[in-house]
């Protein structure tokens, strides 16, 4: 009964995610309900994953192409409330730290793909600062074969933070506040 007792807050958390959508996609869970974040010793960080991406003009771009920056890779799609509001947050950043070795990587999970992700990208304003930006970091195109090799996605967002030598450094599973994540990055410029 005791186990029980324990898990009931867990349930009721899970349940209310579930309601309220506190992540998009299909699972509904959110940093709240993970724990807030993922993070390795540095004795058992793995490395990146050795993947290529599509990005919007057809090319191709690897992320082991990024080692020697510190880099953000952010899963997010289009109908994503959650990662809307990430957005002018990472548009910040990546101004902000573009110069000193840093990258965010938006990998655009829609599945209806680049017809619906490019407009998206290069029509959609958001206000920054009182300015009003388009994205400027690098956007590419994901699916679930690219998601496993980050060890899979139960909702959108996901935020995972690689080291300049591409070692995954901390995963945030849910919307991440741009403070939590300048914190990060900080760290390891």
């Amino acid at each position: 009964m005791k186990k029980l007792a324990e898990l009931f807050p867990l349930l009721l958390l899970f349940l209310l995610g579930a309601i309220g959508n506190f992540g998009c996609n299909s699972g509904g869970f959110s940093k709240a309900l993970a724990g807030g974040s993922e993070k390795g010793s540095s004795a058992s960080l793995p490395n990146e994953p050795d993947v290529a991406f599509k990005d919007l003009q057809g090319g191709e771009l690897s992320l082991a192409s990024l080692k020697g920056k510190v880099v953000v890779v952010n899963f997010w799609a289009t109908w994503c409330e959650p990662c809307r509001f990430e957005i002018p947050e990472m548009i910040g950043l990546q101004q902000k730290y573009a110069g000193k070795g840093f990258t965010i990587l938006g990998i655009a999970m829609d599945d209806e793909g680049k017809s619906v992700v490019q407009p998206f990208v290069e029509k959609t304003q958001f206000d920054v600062d009182g300015h009003s930006m388009t994205m400027n970091y690098p956007i590419v195109l994901g699916n679930d074969d690219i998601a496993a090799k980050f060890g899979g996605l139960i909702g959108l967002p996901v935020t995972i933070v690689i080291t300049r030598d591409g070692k995954i450094h901390k995963r945030f599973i849910g919307q991440v506040t741009g403070p939590e994540l300048e914190t990060e990055i900080k760290a390891l410029l």
